[in-house]
């Protein structure tokens, strides 16, 4: 197949964890429609998501939802030229929901489909924002298990400059809180609760500060904060200071290693991406820096930044449309002819080929 040459709609689905996300990208009008369900309510009573659940309740949703947009667009399925969906990485039995319905979907309907990272999802995503950025620039990926900071030049054109060696960002604040006892997701609650306390209290580390690389770490942090409130924390003022010094600890370390890429770069703008990116007291202390700096930082909106079907079906468009640009063959799985789907659950960025490169194997 080779590439297009009028404008092209995608349907993108996103079933990695625990929101079922669905919407419809055109080429040359943007964002068509898109909707969202989340999972939390159901994942909340048991702390964290269990990931039986979550397989089950995206089986329930996703194809109501996948009608919704097409309602909301005034498409139909037959309109659709491409299906994009999350093929890693996340959990197994999600994963395959969303693979198996796009590659049916692709198969029924004689149209192409295409596998997309869920992280590259989460780091184009700005790009659908009403202020988008343009390359190249720095990005600071803060989704889930995940936090790392890239240089990147276009499409597929990622260089790795630091990552968490342990704890994620987002897996910090979800184990801090779980420790405070505020429940799923963590992020949030962490936010919530340290709106009513002041930082500075208990002196909580902030890893790798100055280690001199770009690297992050946060097991530490969790393990001072088990420490202190094992020796005893004594009203609901002090629970809320030691949130407050959890997110100004995370928060500190994600500041100070972002503008310190965006100088060893050479450049001047900075994009966050991901969940922990809708944290207000992190864009605020982002933005501070970045006006002293003179570094411009984009943030997508909020709805951008949680897991959506939208960030799929854009990254999986901007591949098909990169592919198309270099005259290569685009790596899609060919209608008419599918022997079986992959998913990815284990999927290093890192690994991802640029456009017009073959994929690497499992």
């Amino acid at each position: 197949m080779g590439g297009y040459t009028r404008p092209m709609l995608t349907l993108g689905i996103e079933t990695s964890c625990d929101e079922t996300g669905v919407a419809l990208y055109d080429s040359q009008r943007g964002l068509l429609g898109q909707a969202l369900h989340s999972q939390v309510a159901m994942h909340e009573r048991y702390g964290g998501v269990v990931p039986e659940l979550a397989s089950r309740d995206h089986i329930r949703r996703i194809v109501p939802l996948t009608r919704q947009v097409l309602q909301e667009a005034d498409c139909t399925l037959a309109q659709v030229d491409a299906i994009a969906y999350t093929e890693g990485p996340g959990l197994a039995g999600a994963l395959l929901v969303g693979a198996a319905v796009g590659t049916a979907l692709g198969y029924a309907l004689g149209k192409p489909t295409i596998g997309v990272h869920h992280l590259e999802g989460h780091l184009l995503s700005p790009l659908l924002s009403a202020d988008p950025p343009a390359f190249p620039f720095v990005a600071l990926l803060v989704s889930g298990g995940h936090t790392q900071l890239l240089k990147v030049e276009a499409v597929g054109v990622y260089t790795l400059l630091g990552e968490s060696v342990d704890d994620a960002a987002g897996e910090a604040f979800d184990k801090s809180a779980k420790l405070l006892g505020l429940g799923y997701p963590g992020g949030p609650a962490i936010a919530r609760l340290a709106e009513q306390g002041h930082s500075g209290r208990f002196g909580l580390p902030r890893p790798k500060l100055h280690s001199g690389d770009l690297d992050f770490s946060f097991s530490g942090l969790k393990t001072a904060v088990a420490t202190r409130i094992a020796r005893g924390l004594p009203d609901d003022q002090a629970r809320a200071d030691l949130a407050c010094e959890v997110q100004a600890a995370i928060v500190e370390v994600l500041v100070a290693k972002s503008m310190a890429a965006v100088q060893a770069c050479g450049l001047r703008t900075l994009v966050i991406a991901g969940g922990v990116s809708a944290n207000r007291h992190l864009r605020a202390q982002l933005d501070a820096h970045a006006l002293r700096q003179g570094i411009r930082v984009h943030c997508p909106e909020p709805a951008l930044c949680t897991d959506n079907g939208a960030m799929i079906a854009f990254a999986g468009a901007l591949r098909l449309q990169a592919e198309a640009a270099l005259a290569q063959p685009v790596p899609i799985t060919a209608p008419r002819a599918v022997t079986g789907f992959d998913i990815r659950p284990r999927w290093p960025l890192s690994s991802l080929p640029r456009p017009g490169e073959n994929r690497a194997s499992n």
